[in-house]
């Protein structure tokens, strides 16, 4: 019985969480870049900071990446992109 409301549970919390994903407008956990147009850029800002940072990156595949050096990568474009958010709302371009 004790499994069973557990199981019970973990599947209700499951679609809670689901839902949640769903209610927040803007939200992008799936990889998916929100405005297509923008991939190429996001994609040479990439190679860029990888560039700047020492990190051989690749064409294509780059499964043999270690997830630091991949984490700093995206952490300096996430720093960058609200960078450029912020003065952009600051009229400041």
């Amino acid at each position: 019985m004790y499994q069973n409301q557990n199981q019970a549970q973990g599947t209700n919390f499951g679609a809670q969480q689901q839902n949640a994903g769903t209610q927040q407008s803007g939200s992008n956990r799936s990889g998916r870049t929100v405005v297509p147009e923008a991939k190429g850029a996001l994609n040479q800002m990439k190679y860029e900071i990888a560039s700047e940072l020492g990190i051989n990156l690749k064409q294509g595949y780059n499964g043999d990446l270690p997830s630091r050096q991949a984490g700093y990568i995206g952490g300096y474009m996430t720093k960058r992109l609200v960078e450029q958010a912020e003065r952009s709302m600051s009229g400041k371009a």
